[in-house]
């Protein structure tokens, strides 16, 4: 089993770890080590990457309790090795979840709804709900999810035993055999059974912005950025509407706000 360093501190960025093995895997290396904070893929998280004893860590997975680096170069059984994971891409990614998780409260506490579906993707996260929601709702569950952003709630993580989960009502994709850690959504009483990396205050997942819904199975699917990916696509936006007014201006549109200011 590997010690799964991430649980105890989802902001934890380096740490020390002696490699269990390291076998030649496809192109590169397949190592196990005794404590790690690199995250693997799972639970609609991708993995972390970063360096490892001077090796790139390309990718992680995760089976029967035991974490596999996937690396670029060769470490040594027995040898102490420094490690440390892509930060931002951690720290985007945590955003992202935990946005989900503070829409999916918002949906289930105002209409009953199941997240039935999320993909977190490179560029985009997607979310499903069982039932529909009209545009007008979609504007207010987005209201109000930056409400609970801007007050910097503390997001609970508790850790019930295999007999207290019995009384819980928690959501989870899985039947979960084991004791879990369960996420109370900024105090929401939406539990939700969590195998991914969190953070602490709401306030660190930044702006929350509903780019998208379309109909799905009955019920809507929506598009989400939040934190540095929603600042990204103000920005691109942003750039846009220059650009289309500069050619605007540039065709004769001379009463445009943007030239009468230039």
């Amino acid at each position: 089993m590997t010690d799964k360093l991430y649980y105890e501190s989802s902001h934890r960025k380096d740490f020390e770890a002696q490699v269990i093995s390291c076998e030649p895997e496809g192109e590169g290396y397949k190592v196990v080590l005794d404590k790690t904070v690199f995250f693997p893929e799972g639970g609609g998280q991708y993995a972390d990457t970063g360096i490892l004893g001077g090796v790139h860590v390309l990718d992680a997975q995760e089976k029967d309790g035991i974490i596999y680096h996937y690396t670029d170069g060769a470490l040594t059984p027995g040898e102490i090795v420094k490690g440390e994971i892509d930060w931002e891409k951690r720290f985007e990614s945590m955003q992202q979840h935990s946005g989900e998780h503070i829409i999916s409260g918002i949906v289930h506490g105002r209409f009953g709804y199941n997240n039935v579906g999320f993909h977190l993707g490179a560029d985009y996260c997607t979310m499903d709900f069982d039932g529909p929601i009209t545009k007008e709702q979609l504007k207010e569950i987005e209201e109000e999810a930056n409400r609970i952003v801007y007050k910097n709630l503390n997001i609970e993580i508790l850790y019930p035993t295999k007999e207290e989960l019995k009384d819980l009502t928690y959501r989870s994709k899985i039947e979960i055999r084991r004791t879990g850690r369960i996420v109370n959504n900024s105090g929401r009483g939406y539990l939700c059974m969590l195998c991914t990396t969190r953070r602490l205050e709401t306030g660190e997942i930044g702006n929350i912005k509903l780019v998208d819904m379309v109909s799905y199975k009955g019920g809507e699917r929506i598009t989400m950025l939040s934190g540095s990916r929603a600042l990204t696509d103000h920005q691109q936006k942003e750039e846009s509407v220059k650009k289309i007014s500069a050619l605007l201006c540039d065709k004769g549109y001379r009463s445009c706000r943007s030239c009468r200011k230039n």
